[in-house]
């Protein structure tokens, strides 16, 4: 390309994730929120498991983390084996993983289409599916909260028909009980 710089599309439908969480930073740092992209989802998943591990060690600056991974549903598939041994080994007491999965069921932002669903009970990974974007919100706490009340891993699923729309929500974070 003769000068011209390539710019590498994301894909759909968590493309823009990280890209959001970058612009939040500043906010997110002053709560104690950190974005550690990972090199792939392999990597990155097994960063998450080691979120876990917080309480096996002295000196630990933290009781607990809530933890989260994202990919699409190829991701998902190349991380089964990590996904089912620390979803075996469980979260940490005062921890939590919620797995946000990007499925293309069409295949319009990969090679293939897909779907999480099979490789997530593979691993013994309860599921969430939301219908829209107040769901993403909701479910996403209940995800959280079932993942430390059980010490299993939850995932969620997304798809483009509802990360790709817009909605009015409510955010009072009393609102999920």
């Amino acid at each position: 390309m003769s000068g011209r710089a390539r710019r590498f599309r994301r894909g759909s439908p968590l493309g823009g994730f990280d890209q959001a969480l970058w612009k939040a930073r500043k906010h997110l740092e002053s709560h104690h929120v950190f974005f550690t992209p990972g090199v792939n989802e392999e990597l990155a998943a097994t960063a998450v498991w080691g979120t876990q591990q917080v309480g096996l060690f002295p000196g630990a600056k933290y009781d607990g983390v809530f933890a989260m991974w994202y990919g699409k549903g190829p991701g998902v598939d190349r991380c089964g084996d990590v996904f089912k041994h620390a979803n075996a080994a469980g979260t940490a007491k005062h921890g939590g993983v919620l797995l946000i999965a990007g499925d293309d069921h069409s295949a319009r932002s990969s090679a293939v289409a897909h779907q999480s669903e099979h490789m997530f009970s593979a691993c013994g990974i309860p599921v969430l599916a939301p219908a829209g974007i107040q769901d993403y919100l909701d479910l996403g706490l209940h995800g959280w909260a079932m993942s430390r009340y059980s010490g299993c891993w939850v995932a969620l699923k997304t798809t483009s028909d509802t990360v790709e729309s817009s909605a009015s929500v409510e955010i009072d974070p009393n609102r999920v009980v």
